[in-house]
């Protein structure tokens, strides 16, 4: 049986909502994101740092071993905490949001 501490839990997604959202949208003091932002597309990693989507799935495997313990938990701590953070984002974010998903009308002849 899988044990996973609901309050910690709870915890760790604000904390990779906020992780995530500091390193795709803001530039941090002394510009420290920004900066972190331009080397990553010197090398081919933006979409690593400039997708909430992306960038949330990384952040919640850093937080997901102090919510979980065994591979079984971490298999399901990891999405439950990019979802989480992803949840957060669309709803504190207002027009201008870090992730956004279009999809195409299709047009009928």
């Amino acid at each position: 049986m899988l044990e996973i501490d609901f309050a910690a839990a709870s915890f760790a997604v604000l904390a990779v909502w906020r992780v995530t959202h500091l390193v795709v949208a803001e530039d941090g003091p002394w510009y420290v994101f920004q900066r972190l932002r331009r080397a990553a597309a010197a090398i081919g990693l933006e979409r690593l740092v400039s997708c909430f989507y992306c960038a949330s799935v990384w952040i919640a495997i850093g937080f997901a071993p102090l919510v979980a313990s065994g591979w079984r938990a971490l298999l399901i701590v990891i999405p439950a905490l990019s979802g989480g953070a992803i949840a957060c984002e669309r709803l504190m974010s207002r027009d201008d949001a870090a992730a956004i998903w279009f999809e195409e009308k299709e047009e009928r002849p």
